[in-house]
């Protein structure tokens, strides 16, 4: 897989919420660190996605904010 996008982080699949249209998935990238993504329903079908399958996220954004607590 060859993407533009920077950002691309591998992990194991750890939950899978489908809704009506959209499912939630979650994604352990190691360290105690969680992703979580909403996708369609069909895209989760389209890539076979599966409870403990390895997965990449990747994130494509123009523009990161950082915030501080007050």
């Amino acid at each position: 897989m060859k993407l533009s996008a920077r950002n691309q982080l591998k992990g194991k699949i750890i939950n899978i919420q489908k809704g009506a249209v959209n499912s939630i998935i979650t994604l352990d990238i190691g360290g105690g660190n969680i992703i979580t993504s909403t996708i369609s329903c069909n895209a989760v079908d389209e890539l076979g996605l599966e409870i403990g399958s390895d997965a990449y996220a990747v994130i494509k954004a123009t523009s990161v904010m950082i915030g501080i607590d007050e």
